[in-house]
């Protein structure tokens, strides 16, 4: 589902983000300058990965003419095929 619907990237930079933090964090343990500066990257690659992750939703394709019902349409070369439930 990640994949299908591109969100690697939300995924690296909110991993990336986790990274500064933990950074951020070691050097204000150790009484080092620039945490505040790693610390602020960090929240940069948070809110950048939220607004990543919003995307599709922002963006998915309305199923009927009169809005009620939307789908999230993956971006998968072949057509996907809806699951059917057996009785």
């Amino acid at each position: 589902m990640i994949k299908h619907l591109k969100l690697t990237k939300a995924i690296v930079a909110m991993a990336l983000g986790i990274v500064a933090l933990i950074a951020a964090k070691i050097m204000e343990s150790n009484r080092m300058d620039g945490n505040q500066v790693v610390l602020g990257i960090a929240g940069f690659l948070f809110i950048a990965s939220a607004l990543i992750f919003l995307y599709p939703i922002l963006f998915a394709k309305k199923a009927d003419k009169d809005g009620k019902s939307v789908e999230l349409k993956p971006a998968a070369k072949e057509p996907v095929e809806p699951e059917t439930l057996a009785s």
